[in-house]
């Protein structure tokens, strides 16, 4: 009996069974016992099962990586020490967070991205770049002059690079100094330069005043730097720093700003006096100031006629003779004394002599002088300056808004005087305020607006829409098919038990393989159990494994002799078909 167990049907997966673990296979015999695994009953009636339950796996594992939030970078160019302590504050606050295998970023989820910053603000983190104190600290002992001397130079570009980042518009700083080392062997020695790279924050600018405080701070911290020899970029790349720039445009860009400066407050002055009256947003004035930037400087010199006074004289004179007294050489001409001069006065008038020691009679008596006076005259120096972006006219538009109210003629021109008081209008300087009423047209939307597909929901909605897509077709295109089957099987099968039943144990014809074959292998295991229940050879054929194919044949050879022996012959004339 035992040489004529196999049948033909089950000698193969017999053999395979036998030879499988002895020879040690390869991929076919490995894809042969899987094929017997799942061709089971037990196994195939589970598959629509498992296979649900692995399509909802990849449905929810598809949904947790669609359904998510868009990972945002929380901080750009992190060390790995920032990264670690970032990680562990995020972890200890349980906001998720990941990090990208490729650039090696920290990330987090868009809807925590604010929340995290925040945290990590208030936990000081992450740490700035180290300071020159601490890269002066970290000096070998016994480093040479020339490793000294680069530590000493980044510790310096360190210590300006922190400094420049207390700007408030400032979010990072590298500087950068090139200076060559001392030596008494040259005798024409390189000027030092230096370059700054700022990264400004979003929305921030800096004004000239704010890089010439850079450009300033960078030269007075590096000696015999000048400020011509500092470079400030941004991190788009525009020069910044104006040194070695044109001073004409220099000199342009700063009356530009004086006369914004004038005009703004103007205008705020306008404001100030119309938005009580009239309301905010019902009137619009424009303010154009005509600003005077001409440098001029006058010098007069005079010297008044009046204010002459002697400041020394010296000198004298001679010939005053004493009462007429004769002089000279006796017996001459020139000896007799002068006759009296005789002064004929006008008519009605007396002549006075002068007096005896009086000027003029001092005077009558001289004959000549000498004298050299120095006289000390009045000067006057008048320097007279203008002033600089002085104001030489004004003109001003205002325009109210007129709707619902309409404005008489006594309360624009009231309006006028106020807008004049406000703005010191001038008529000798010739400042011209003008003033009308119009109803305003309806402004259109300047700005464009964004399209409903760029809104923050739409890609939420269709990250989730996507998601849910998928999980339908996963579910309606496979799971649901699989479940019809599974029933249609069921189905049949009950059928096929209940035909079994009518016909006395044997199943029909036209009979499913797979649901013929699961049968058998039940009542195959029935069988097993119980010796005593009828075997057929489609139990045998299906039960798996040679010991239960060996007990169920001498079941079958004990239950039916006779028909085991036509099996036998079956057999050997397959086998032999001339026998």
């Amino acid at each position: 009996m035992a040489d004529i167990i196999p049948s033909p049907a089950t000698a193969p997966a017999t053999a395979l069974s036998a030879s499988g673990p002895a020879s040690g296979v390869g991929t076919g015999a490995v894809l042969e016992r899987i094929k017997d695994f799942t061709a089971q009953p037990a196994v195939q009636r589970s598959l629509p099962m498992i296979g649900m339950l692995g399509l909802l796996g990849g449905a929810a594992l598809l949904w947790s990586t669609m359904s998510g939030a868009p990972q945002r970078d929380l901080f750009a160019g992190m060390g790995d020490a920032d990264k670690a302590a970032v990680a562990d504050s995020l972890k200890a606050a349980g906001i998720p967070y990941e990090i990208d295998r490729s650039t090696g970023s920290l990330t987090v989820a868009e809807t925590s991205f604010y929340q995290a910053k925040m945290l990590l603000a208030q936990q000081g983190l992450p740490k700035s770049a180290p300071d020159g104190d601490t890269m002066i600290s970290s000096l070998p002992l016994g480093a040479s002059r020339a490793v000294e001397g680069e530590k000493l130079r980044t510790a310096r570009e360190m210590d300006l690079a922190r400094t420049i980042e207390a700007i408030d518009s400032v979010d990072t700083a590298k500087v950068h100094v090139a200076a060559e080392q001392p030596s008494v062997f040259l005798r024409d020695e390189a000027k030092p330069q230096a370059s700054v790279m700022l990264r400004l924050r979003a929305g921030r600018t800096l004004s000239d005043s704010q890089v010439q405080a850079i450009v300033h701070l960078v030269a007075s911290s590096v000696p015999n730097l000048s400020p011509d020899g500092v470079s400030v970029v941004d991190q788009a790349g525009r020069l910044l720093s104006s040194s070695g720039g044109d001073p004409m445009s220099q000199a342009s860009t700063r009356q530009v700003d004086i006369q914004n400066k004038i005009e703004q407050r103007y205008l705020e002055a306008l404001n100030k006096i119309l938005t009580p009256i009239v309301g905010p947003g019902n009137f619009t004035a424009e303010v154009h100031a005509d600003v005077d930037f001409t440098e001029t400087q006058a010098t007069r010199e005079s010297y008044p006629k009046d204010t002459a006074v002697v400041r020394q004289e010296q000198g004298s004179w001679t010939g005053d003779k004493k009462n007429g007294e004769a002089s000279g050489i006796p017996g001459a001409l020139s000896n007799q004394p002068p006759a009296a001069s005789q002064v004929a006065a006008a008519p009605n008038q007396t002549v006075d002599a002068p007096a005896a020691g009086t000027t003029d009679a001092a005077n009558a008596n001289k004959t000549s002088e000498n004298y050299n006076r120095t006289y000390e005259l009045g000067r006057e120096v008048s320097v007279t300056r203008a002033p600089v972006g002085s104001v030489k006219r004004l003109s001003v538009a205002v325009a109210l808004r007129e709707g619902s109210r309409k404005f008489s003629r006594a309360e624009l021109a009231s309006i006028e005087t106020l807008v004049r008081g406000a703005i010191g209008a001038d008529q000798a300087r010739g400042d011209v305020v003008a003033l009308s009423a119009r109803s305003f047209a309806v402004a259109e939307e300047a700005e464009v607006k964004p399209n409903w597909w760029e809104a923050p929901w739409v890609s939420t909605l269709a990250r989730n829409l996507s998601a849910l897509l998928v999980v339908a077709l996963l579910v309606f295109g496979v799971a649901k098919p699989l479940l019809k089957r599974r029933a249609a099987y069921v189905e049949e099968k009950k059928a096929a038990l209940d035909a079994m039943v009518a016909s006395g144990g044997r199943l029909p014809q036209g009979t499913n393989p797979a649901i013929r074959a699961e049968i058998a292998s039940e009542m195959a295991q029935q069988a097993l159990i119980d010796p005593n229940k009828p075997v057929t050879l489609d139990m045998i054929e299906a039960t798996p494994g040679y010991a239960n194919r060996a007990e169920l044949i001498r079941n079958f050879v004990k239950q039916d002799p006779d028909r085991a022996a036509l099996v036998v012959r079956d057999l050997i004339r397959a086998d032999m078909p001339g026998a």
